[in-house]
């Protein structure tokens, strides 16, 4: 265990015998603009092939200036709403994983909860890069373990291409925009969100970065990748020692989607079998914190997630922040 680390534990509801936290369901919503390589490429000298190799994007989606992060937050949630068949007057508390929401004030979290008529929701935007989605997910599960909420939302949206300097080869054909969101409910059998493991540690100040003087991503591609591999495998073995499953008890691995050399090489390491590994990189770039909401309904939309079947989610954002947990799919999802 690193000694930078930031410890989390087991379930509360496993350790103290509290109700359970399920996530009820899931949804995305996506800019409506696609841009494939060539574009990119032209710009940056190189063709469609060269970025395919090195990141494994085809195509993502970019925001217009007319389409808020808000709004598509909105959309996220209220698709999962929609699916969960739950009213926004039943949401208790709103958590949005961003750090590119529309203005600095307000935050993304309350112009999203009032969008969708939460009335009466709490509202917090957290801010833990691309581990904002699963920060959220743990925290909100925590909420409704403890009695302190029923009904909790999280979303992750990004609309990171507004911060790219496009000349920029190590970013510029990286990244993409969306929003992805999850209903959290109560439960008292299967479909718990299971133990969760969080860290975090400095080593990342000059590695991915963004300054107030110049508000543009930053980022050194092969000193991120080394890390992201071994935080990334280090800390699903971890998560699983924590639930007491071995690997082949997972039925999926959904990965912070940062791009398919880093989820491959972890799934090389922990020799995961490639169809037990989501990797949808081609499609939506790396979405930071956005990334894994999208990939769970790209994954269930697919046919590859289906009720009772154990997930592991992982993540890893600037920072570092990193974290893994274990979910076993609800009943009521899809």
């Amino acid at each position: 265990m690193l000694r930078e680390s930031i410890a989390t534990s087991e379930s509360p509801a496993k350790r103290r015998g509290l109700r359970g936290a399920q996530i009820s369901s899931v949804g995305s919503a996506l800019p409506r603009t696609s841009v494939a390589n060539q574009p990119i490429g032209a710009r940056l000298g190189v063709d469609d092939h060269w970025i395919f190799k090195r990141i494994g994007v085809r195509e993502r989606r970019v925001a217009q200036p007319d389409e808020r992060l808000s709004d598509l937050a909105t959309r996220a949630a209220e698709a999962a709403l929609r699916r969960a068949g739950v009213s926004s007057a039943d949401v208790d508390l709103v958590l949005v994983g961003t750090f590119t929401q529309d203005e600095i004030l307000p935050n993304a979290a309350p112009l999203v909860a009032a969008q969708i008529g939460a009335e009466e929701a709490a509202a917090v935007d957290l801010g833990a890069a691309c581990m904002g989605f699963l920060s959220g997910v743990s925290l909100g599960s925590a909420q409704i373990e403890a009695g302190r909420a029923e009904t909790v939302l999280v979303v992750g949206a990004e609309t990171l291409t507004r911060f790219l300097d496009m000349d920029d080869r190590r970013t510029a054909p990286l990244i993409g925009d969306g929003a992805g969101a999850v209903v959290l409910t109560p439960t008292a059998g299967a479909g718990r969100v299971g133990p969760a493991v969080l860290r975090a540690n400095d080593k990342s100040r000059d590695l991915v970065y963004m300054t107030r003087d110049e508000m543009l991503l930053r980022m050194a591609g092969e000193e991120t990748f080394v890390h992201a591999v071994e935080y990334l495998s280090q800390v699903t073995l971890e998560v699983l020692e924590t639930a007491e499953l071995d690997l082949d008890q997972i039925d999926l691995f959904v990965y912070h989607q940062a791009n398919s050399r880093i989820i491959k090489a972890v799934g090389k390491r922990l020799q995961l079998p490639t169809a037990r590994v989501v990797d949808c990189v081609e499609k939506f770039g790396n979405t930071s914190a956005a990334s894994i909401p999208i990939a769970l309904d790209w994954a269930l939309q697919g046919d590859r997630l289906h009720p009772g079947e154990r997930v592991l989610l992982a993540s890893i954002g600037a920072g570092f922040t990193w974290g893994a947990m274990v979910v076993e799919w609800g009943e009521g999802d899809g």
